[in-house]
């Protein structure tokens, strides 16, 4: 993906630019890799695989997310990808508190934000979505956003001005000598079903993960080595509507293995 490959680039430039250019205008990142196996799914084939790259960075003016899924059906194909197939998305936030450098803080309202994602998978299959976002202090929770967007879909499930709710969150509970780390994200697309351009309904998709910190439990550093499961629920999964002749409602767990570097 272009915006992506920029990013990225961008990145690893500024790394290699020296540690006061490092200062003053990227803050950190962090990059994963994780491999989920799961079965129950709906739509694709039942039993899946998948491998998945994730970028998270903060820089003077914003944030940055990306990941990517490779997703293996377990020897089966898939009526419209065949074996695998791939699916993406590049979020980018620009921070209106550090563009002006003013705190824009309201109770538990942090920061505000424009917040922007780009979907993307094989095929055609692209969103582009823009909207506000806010950064939330919530008592307990590492980080809490939430995001509104509007989204506009390409492809044969094409709709207009349909609105998206994406709350993201961080939890960490300590157990024993290590942690728990609940965190994950619930995309709501809450008016599909009046949009007369789309096809696509409203649709419901909660994904959190619960990890163990394996890594700080055997000594090999903390939040480095996680294992766990993911729970994956979608109604309507794709925006198509859940019917007695097509499952399309979602609830599935998958076994989980992470690694950030």
């Amino acid at each position: 993906m272009k915006c992506t490959c920029t990013s990225l680039i961008l990145a690893g430039s500024l790394l290699a630019c020296g540690q006061v250019m490092a200062d003053d205008l990227f803050q950190w990142q962090n990059n994963s890799l994780t491999y989920l196996y799961g079965k129950d799914f709906q739509v694709n084939p039942r039993i899946q695989q998948t491998v998945t790259f994730e970028h998270a960075d903060a820089w003077k003016y914003g944030d940055n997310f990306f990941f990517l899924d490779r997703i293996f059906y377990n020897g089966k194909e898939d009526g419209q990808s065949g074996p695998n197939t791939y699916y993406g998305e590049f979020s980018p936030r620009l921070s209106f508190g550090k563009i002006f450098d003013r705190k824009l803080e309201a109770g538990p309202i942090k920061d505000v934000l424009l917040a922007m994602t780009y979907e993307f998978g094989e095929g055609d299959n692209e969103s582009y979505l823009i909207g506000p976002g806010f950064d939330l202090a919530i008592p307990g929770f590492d980080y809490f956003q939430l995001n509104f967007y509007n989204r506009q879909t390409e492809g044969p499930r094409a709709g207009d001005n349909v609105w998206q709710i994406t709350p993201v969150w961080a939890y960490t509970i300590p157990v024993g000598s290590s942690d728990i780390l609940i965190d994950g994200f619930i995309d709501w697309v809450v008016d599909n079903d009046s949009n007369a351009k789309g096809t696509s309904h409203a649709n419901l998709h909660i994904n959190p993960q619960i990890k163990y910190d394996l890594g700080k439990a055997m000594n090999l550093g903390a939040k480095q080595l996680y294992v766990g499961v993911e729970y994956d629920y979608w109604k309507n999964k794709y925006g198509i509507e859940d019917s007695e002749g097509f499952k399309t409602n979602q609830s599935n767990t998958s076994f989980l293995l992470k690694y950030h570097f």
